[in-house]
Formats: C-alpha cells, sequence, structure tokens
C-alpha cells in the first residue's frame, strides 16, 4: 500500500511540474501574438500612411483620376 501512495504521489508531482511548464509556454506564446498583433496593427497604419501619402503624389503630379500618368493629357492640349 505504501508503494502505492508513493506512485501516486510521484505521479501527481509530475504532472504539477508538467502544469507549471504548460503554464509558462501558454504565458510566453501569449505574450508574443499580443507583441505581433501589436506590429501588425502599427504595420497596417504604416501601409495605410503610405498608400495616402501615394494618392496625394499621385494627385500632385496630375495624374488621372485612376492614378496613372499615362492616363494623363499632356501639357499642350
Amino acid at each position: 500500500m505504501s508503494a502505492d501512495v508513493d506512485i501516486l504521489k510521484q505521479q501527481i508531482l509530475e504532472l504539477q511540474s508538467q502544469l507549471a511548464f504548460q503554464e509558462d509556454a501558454i504565458q510566453s506564446l501569449d505574450r508574443a501574438l499580443a507583441q505581433q498583433q501589436h506590429e501588425m496593427l502599427v504595420m497596417r497604419r504604416q501601409l495605410e500612411l503610405l498608400r495616402q501619402h501615394q494618392l496625394q503624389q499621385a494627385e500632385d503630379n496630375g495624374a488621372g483620376p485612376d492614378g496613372n500618368l499615362a492616363n494623363e493629357l499632356p501639357p499642350h492640349y
């Protein structure tokens, strides 16, 4: 009977150790995911700013309505 109790105690200790490792791994993955989400939000904002900047430059350069300079009328028209 004592051997069975010792085996159960050992198994419980192993399970507790595994649980602690898994909790640490989950917290680490959660932090990494939060960091990636933040970086994606920053990149999306930067992409939107670049798109706006490109559209503004196209308007300033006299591009056609579709933003293509090839559709622009030459200056002598």
